[in-house]
C-alpha cells in the first residue's frame, strides 16, 4: 500500500504548530503597526532574472519552475527584492519613506540548514525603504528589540557588522585569499589564521581583523586606530552614528545586547551597510533567528531608469523562533478549547440543533461552537467523552422542540 508523504523540504504543519506560529505572528504584527509598519503580500512566484539582477541572490538556492509563457521562474527565497520590486513598480506615486512588513512562506534550498532537507520557512520581517542614514538603521534595530521583548525571549543576542566596510578591509588581500581569511575570522579559527600560507604582514592584518569583535565602543576605538581611507572612515562614521543614536534612545536593552563583528557579511550580497543577525542561545548550540541589513543600491536594479532609493530592513525565522519559545511557557500548550458543544437529544432534534449552534454563534462571537453530528451523538456517554477529549466548556442538550439543557463542563 502508498503512503503518501510531502515532497522532500516540505513539512505539513498541524493544529498545535498552527496555534504557536499565529501567537508568534500575532505579537509580531501588533508591534509592527504601533511602529507605523503596513502589511504588504508579494506574489509566490516571481521572474528568475528578476531574483537573479545584480547578482543579488545565489541561483543555487533559488528552487526554479518553467513555464510555457514567462519561461523560467523562481519560488521567491526570501522576501527583500521582491518588495524592492514591487515597490519600484506599484508604488511609484506613493510617499515616501514607506514602512512595510510581512508574515509569508518563503522557499530556498539549503543543503546544510539545522532543519534538514526543508525548504520551505515561515518568515515576517520589515522593509523600510526610503531612508538612508543613522536614524533609520537605529529605528529597525530597536524595532527588532521590541519584536523580541514582545515575545518575552531571554538570552538573544544581535551581531552587528558594516558590509561595505568589511568587504574594504578585506580588499587589501588577494582575490583567492580573501574568502578563506573571512571564514576563518567569522569561524572564530585562529589557528587556520596561524597556519596559512601568506606573508607576515598579511597575516598581521587578518589577525587584526580577527579582533574586530565584542562590545561595540571597544570596537570602535581598535578600528579608529587602522589606517583607512576616505571610504572606509565614512563606513565608520555612519556606523558609529548608529550605535550612538542607540545609546541615546532610552532603551537599553539593544545596546546591552549587541555585539559588534566585523566579520559578518550576508550571503546575499545586495546589502551595502549595517547587516545583522539575530543570535539565542539553544541547549545544542547558538541559533540565528533572523538576519537584516542595509540595501542602498537594490531599489535601482528594478526601477526602469535605474533610480535607486535606500532601504534597511530584517527578516525572522518562525519556525527557529518557535524553537526557542519552547522552553518557556509562552507558546500554546494546546489548541484551543471548544465552548459549547451542541448536541441532539434524539435523531428527531437534528435541525433544532443546528438552529441552536447558529444562535450561540450569533450571540457570543468570539465563541467557538461544535455540533455533535451522527458519528457523535449515538449516545449521551459518546458525547460526554468527545466533550471531555475536546476539553468543551458547555455541553447543549437540544431537544426536537427546541427546549434546551446546559452542563457546565470548564
Amino acid at each position: 500500500m502508498t503512503v503518501f508523504q510531502p515532497p522532500a523540504g516540505a513539512r505539513d504543519l498541524l493544529p498545535l504548530d498552527v496555534a504557536q506560529k499565529q501567537w508568534i505572528e500575532h505579537h509580531l504584527n501588533a508591534v509592527f503597526a504601533r511602529w507605523g509598519y503596513h502589511q504588504i503580500v508579494t506574489s509566490t512566484l516571481e521572474r528568475l532574472d528578476m531574483l537573479m539582477a545584480g547578482g543579488a541572490i545565489d541561483p543555487n538556492s533559488v528552487i526554479q519552475l518553467q513555464d510555457p509563457d514567462d519561461g523560467l521562474l523562481g519560488l521567491r527565497p526570501e522576501l527583500t527584492a521582491s518588495i524592492a520590486r514591487a515597490a519600484v513598480t506599484r508604488l511609484t506615486g506613493a510617499a515616501f519613506p514607506q514602512r512595510l512588513y510581512y508574515n509569508t512562506n518563503v522557499f530556498r534550498r539549503e543543503p546544510h540548514s539545522r532543519h534538514g532537507r526543508q525548504h520551505e520557512f515561515h518568515q515576517a520581517g520589515v522593509e523600510l525603504l526610503g531612508a538612508g542614514g543613522s536614524m533609520a538603521d537605529a529605528e529597525i534595530l530597536l524595532l527588532l528589540s521590541d519584536c523580541l521583548t514582545a515575545l518575552e525571549l531571554t538570552g538573544w543576542k544581535v551581531v552587528l557588522g558594516q558590509a561595505d566596510l568589511t568587504r574594504s578591509l578585506l580588499g587589501s588581500f588577494p582575490m583567492g585569499l580573501r574568502d578563506r581569511v573571512r571564514a576563518a575570522i567569522a569561524q572564530l579559527d585562529r589557528v587556520a589564521l596561524l597556519e596559512m600560507e601568506i606573508s607576515e604582514d598579511q597575516r598581521a592584518r587578518a589577525l587584526a581583523l580577527f579582533e574586530l569583535r565584542g562590545e561595540p565602543q571597544a570596537v570602535l576605538d581598535k578600528l579608529d586606530r587602522f589606517d583607512l581611507d576616505a571610504g572606509q572612515r565614512q563606513s565608520l562614521a555612519g556606523l558609529a552614528a548608529t550605535i550612538e543614536t542607540l545609546a541615546a534612545s532610552g532603551s537599553g536593552t539593544m545596546l546591552e545586547r549587541l555585539v559588534l563583528d566585523l566579520s559578518t557579511i550576508e550571503t546575499y550580497d545586495y546589502y551595502t551597510g549595517v547587516v545583522f543577525a539575530i543570535v539565542v542561545e539553544t541547549p545544542t548550540g547558538p541559533c540565528v533567528l533572523g538576519k537584516g541589513g542595509r540595501y542602498d543600491d537594490l531599489l535601482g536594479l528594478y526601477h526602469p531608469t535605474g533610480e535607486s532609493r535606500p532601504g534597511v530592513g530584517f527578516g525572522l525565522c518562525i519556525e527557529d523562533l518557535q524553537q526557542a519559545l519552547q522552553t518557556g511557557d509562552r507558546l500554546p500548550a494546546t489548541t484551543c478549547a471548544t465552548d459549547w458543544l451542541v448536541a441532539p437529544k434524539t435523531p428527531a432534534a437534528r435541525a433544532a440543533t443546528h438552529v441552536h449552534a447558529r444562535q450561540l454563534r450569533a450571540e457570543n462571537p468570539d465563541a467557538r461552537v461544535e455540533v455533535a453530528l451522527e458519528e457523535i451523538a449515538t449516545s449521551a456517554d459518546v458525547v460526554s467523552e468527545y466533550a471531555r477529549r475536546r476539553r468543551v466548556q458547555h455541553l447543549a442538550w437540544v431537544a426536537a422542540d427546541g427546549s434546551v439543557e446546559v452542563e457546565a463542563l470548564g
